[in-house]
């Protein structure tokens, strides 16, 4: 408790063990950082070195465990989760952050393309979310599970079919698993980022004429920082959001509301 009456506590994650997924860069570091500076522990998964995701850790003075997988290989999603589990000891809490994205026209893209896209950005998210259920409901502990949903979660777009598919699909199922294990323990929450500085976005922000209309609808005025998810992430995963089921919490700088 400050001197303002609030209970820091709440927004506190020290103690507590967190997997995020895609953690090597992007959206997926910012939220490993974050979690870092609120005393989490950080089990980081991605299929290219998160050397410098732990360097940026260890100089927070945080904790990070990595742990090197392709989560295209939708097979080993599950069991993946349960050796973390099983090796290093429980998690109270899974961030599904990474994802994949193929642009093309819809009568141009490929059936390959579209079963590349479902399989990392739904189906693994499903299985992750599943294992971690399973494992916090045998052993009688509370849960938190964050989907990183889209703007697109809310939206069409052009050119990504199977993102934005994906993406729906991402939102129905985090409130679909809400509904079932909201009484038993488990919080499934989503966010939904919009446009941020990221690897994705990189050949968007370099066209003049696109930035410039993207920031033109973007009330805040600016493009999203990774750290902007991952302090969202946080609150997410910790006490503070303890009665929030099967929200979708746009972290967009305005843009949907506009």
């Amino acid at each position: 408790m400050n001197n303002t009456g609030i209970d820091l506590s709440a927004f506190s994650l020290a103690g507590k063990r967190i997997l995020v997924t895609g953690a090597n860069t992007g959206i997926g570091q910012g939220i490993v950082l974050s979690i870092a500076r609120a005393g989490g522990t950080v089990v980081g998964v991605g299929r290219s070195s998160m050397d410098d995701t732990a360097t940026k850790v260890a100089a927070l003075g945080g904790r990070f465990e990595a742990v090197s997988a392709d989560l295209a290989d939708t097979a080993a999603a599950g069991p993946l989760l349960d050796r973390v589990w099983d090796e290093s000891g429980p998690l109270d809490g899974l961030v599904n952050n990474a994802g994949i994205i193929r642009r093309a026209d819809a009568v141009d893209l490929t059936e390959a393309d579209w079963d590349d896209v479902m399989d990392v950005n739904l189906k693994a998210v499903f299985l992750l979310c599943q294992s971690l259920a399973r494992r916090a409901l045998a052993d009688g502990r509370r849960g938190k599970i964050v989907n990183i949903a889209s703007v697109l979660s809310f939206q069409g777009g052009i050119r990504v079919a199977s993102y934005t598919a994906s993406k729906h699909g991402v939102l129905g199922i985090t409130r679909l698993l809400a509904c079932e294990w909201a009484a038993k323990g488990i919080n499934v929450n989503a966010i939904a980022p919009g446009y941020v500085e990221t690897n994705n976005t990189r050949a968007l922000r370099a066209d003049p004429d696109r930035s410039a209309a993207i920031l033109g609808r973007i009330p805040a005025g600016r493009w999203g920082e990774p750290s902007d998810i991952g302090d969202a992430a946080v609150f997410l995963l910790a006490r503070a959001s303890d009665y929030m089921h099967g929200a979708a919490v746009p972290v967009d700088g305005g843009w949907l509301a506009r």
